[in-house]
Order: structure tokens, then sequence, then C-alpha cells
């Protein structure tokens, strides 16, 4: 078991938030003596506040900038066929 306190600002990491989860994209956007607010990218984006205690299953991987910029453009070409379906 792992903590958000272990996770950097500014840095995306996909986690496993408990063992039977699915997996999950993480950024960390800022840190507090006791918080971390954290951005998890699923069908739309979702911001909340977590304790730096809280734990987390598994943290599988810190993305590297390349994999970040390659899964930014495939999310964003997914988020605007989403709101042009809407648009319809």
């Amino acid at each position: 078991m792992y903590s958000y306190a272990l996770l950097e600002t500014g840095c995306y990491y996909l986690i496993q938030d408990k063992e039977e989860s699915g997996i999950s994209l993480i950024r960390i956007t800022m840190e507090t003596d006791y918080c971390m607010f954290v951005t998890s990218y699923g069908e739309a984006p979702v911001m909340e506040w977590k304790k730096k205690t809280d734990t987390i299953h598994d943290i599988l991987e810190l993305m590297d900038d390349s994999k970040i910029k390659e899964w930014e453009s495939i999310y964003n070409d997914s988020q605007d066929a989403y709101y042009e379906e809407d648009d319809e």
C-alpha cells in the first residue's frame, strides 16, 4: 500500500486506488500541508482533494512527458468527438 504523500506535484501517474478497481490516470495539481488536489482523467476530468494519508493500492507508473503528449492528443480528440455528437 502507498499513500498520496509519495506523489509529486505536476506529475501524472497510472494508479490503482483499490485492489479490485481499474487503472486510473491522475495528475497531482497542488499540494498543501495535509492534502493533495488531484485531477483524475476518465470520460471527463474529476478534480478532488485527497488526504496525503489516503491509501493507494498500487502506483503503476510515473508517466513521462512524451507519453503524456501522446495521451493528450488521443484524449483531446475523443473529447472533441464527444462534444460534436452532442451538437447534433
